[in-house]
């Protein structure tokens, strides 16, 4: 089985507690970097905007609230994702799809921005991925990521490193009943790209602006970068 079939599985058999879950693990910080991450996106108009990895659909949800106008396409691989994120947010007028990250169904120069979250660190080639994103935007379009990101080895690693590798897969045998899932999540964490070299791999995919800010003890960073046009990204 491929790392995509099995991530697919493991996020369809823990939708039903992710919110849940995402609200404990980050101390309810999770909804401000959803924010953070809807405000680096701009002010799409009336244009199309992709949240890949919609997941429970907060970040398309977000972004619908802040842009009315906006055509905004909540895609994940997960059905049940999908399911939850429908059941959640049933008057939003936002299209749910399914679709794999790795292969876009949509067309070259279409979308005004395309957001992600969790997304890169559970496929298995991210710059392929970053390529596609960068595809499907139109010139001038912004890409944003919201990630986990290996903590620094400073005073505060081997409290931050305990939490990665025994509290949360504990809140994830308590809440969810899946130890394993969130000790594969903590575990990619860990093994994941620094914010540096995640910006770096932006930078090859072809973006430019790229920038970074880091959350949450250095653990969760927000990377955001533009597909390129004749001047700068405001």
């Amino acid at each position: 089985m491929s790392k995509g079939q099995q991530v697919q599985r493991m996020f369809d058999a823990i939708a039903g507690r992710y919110d849940l879950m995402n609200r404990v693990m980050t101390l309810g910080q999770d909804q401000k970097w959803r924010r953070f991450v809807v405000q680096r996106a701009g002010d799409p108009g009336g244009g199309r905007v992709l949240d890949l990895a919609t997941g429970t659909g907060d970040i398309a949800a977000l972004i619908k609230q802040s842009h009315p106008d906006a055509l905004v396409i909540g895609s994940d691989f997960s059905r049940n994702m999908l399911k939850e994120a429908r059941r959640r947010f049933p008057g939003a007028a936002i299209s749910w799809q399914a679709c794999d990250a790795n292969h876009l169904p949509f067309a070259d120069n279409v979308f005004e921005a395309v957001t992600f979250g969790y997304l890169l660190r559970n496929v298995e080639d991210s710059l392929a991925v970053l390529r596609e994103v960068h595809r499907v935007l139109r010139p001038g379009g912004r890409a944003v990521c919201l990630d986990t990101t290996p903590p620094a080895k400073n005073l505060l690693y081997p409290l931050v490193r305990c939490y990665f590798r025994f509290g949360i897969p504990l809140l994830g045998r308590c809440i969810a009943s899946d130890e394993a899932a969130y000790s594969y999540l903590t575990g990619s964490t860990m093994d994941f790209f620094t914010a540096q070299a995640l910006a770096g791999l932006f930078r090859q995919a072809g973006f430019v602006d790229v920038g970074f800010r880091k959350f949450m003890l250095g653990t969760i960073g927000i990377h955001w970068g533009c597909k390129a046009v004749t001047q700068a990204c405001p």
